[in-house]
């Protein structure tokens, strides 16, 4: 089957980005989220970042206008149920995924695959008692039209068609598709992670100013941005959660949130996504916020 209708679920910072590569790459697209408020600002969120786009001459005004026809925006979930291939893209949580795949279990075709864009949940826990050999796990990148690399997640259900049609698709959307195993991390988390967590171990330590450990990695070896500028732009919650799965699956002290991890996500600064994070986003540059209780 060769993949043509898209239904993307969520239109968040991830959700949007994921249905504006898709409808760049000619596809028809659905985009389905819970409220109209949500939806509205999902909408607005992709017209701002196909203007951008034409602003900076990487994309035409023509085709900035074909790729807005190619979607629908919606908050009725019956709206996917001719798609053949629904990609989800809400909350971390397992509960609410299982619920949003079942109903759409029972709306699609047993052709439609579906795919989730979790960071680090089983897709196996997912899939099971719906159609495991059509479900896989699709994880992008923020931001995900920059990015490049998407992990396919393969359980020990997938079928080996399944993964092929993925991997098309994948590839037609101008994308670099990996094949990743089906544990908590999969394979940019299980590295990443530990790295983002020493440098919030370190700066609690006092090694360094957060300034300086972001330079240090940025100067010294090579990296586009610091971890704790990497952390603001993942959600320093997402990253908050992704580390209570990794632990729970794992039991390694290497996947501990930190202390100040979860009193920074306390505060509601969950990064740039929320204006503040370990920076402040708000102006022309971001400015590291205090941690020490000294403002």
């Amino acid at each position: 089957m060769a993949i043509q209708k898209v239904g993307v679920v969520g239109c968040g910072l991830m959700g949007s980005g994921i249905a504006e590569v898709v409808a760049r790459s000619g596809f028809d697209v659905i985009v389905r989220e819970v409220g109209e408020a949500p939806l509205a600002q999902g909408k607005k969120r992709i017209e701002g970042s196909l203007a951008k786009a034409v602003e900076k001459g990487k994309l035409s005004a023509a085709d900035r206008d074909a790729a807005l026809a190619r979607m629908t925006f919606t908050t009725a979930v019956e709206k996917l149920a001719d798609r053949d291939l629904v990609i989800e893209a809400i909350i971390e949580d397992l509960a609410a995924k299982r619920e949003l795949f079942t109903a759409l279990d029972a709306l699609c075709p047993k052709q439609t695959i579906f795919a989730s864009n979790t960071s680090s949940l089983p897709i196996t826990d997912m899939a099971a008692g719906i159609r495991a050999d059509r479900f896989v796990g699709l994880h992008f990148f923020n931001p995900v039209p920059v990015m490049k690399l998407v992990e396919v997640v393969r359980s020990i259900a997938t079928s080996k068609a399944t993964m092929a049609e993925v991997f098309a698709f994948v590839k037609r959307i101008e994308k670099e598709p990996i094949t990743a195993k089906d544990t908590a991390g999969f394979v940019v988390n299980l590295l990443l992670i530990p790295y983002m967590l020493d440098a919030i171990h370190a700066l609690e330590r006092g090694v360094g100013s957060m300034e300086d450990i972001d330079k240090a990695m940025v100067l010294g070896c090579g990296h586009p941005m610091g971890p704790f500028t990497l952390i603001d732009f993942v959600g320093i919650d997402t990253t908050l959660r992704i580390c209570e799965i990794m632990y729970e699956e794992y039991r390694d002290p290497k996947y501990a949130p930190p202390g100040l991890l979860k009193r920074v996500v306390a505060l509601g600064r969950f990064g740039k996504k929320s204006g503040k994070g370990f920076y402040d986003w708000s102006g022309a540059a971001p400015i590291p916020l205090p941690l020490d209780g000294e403002i």
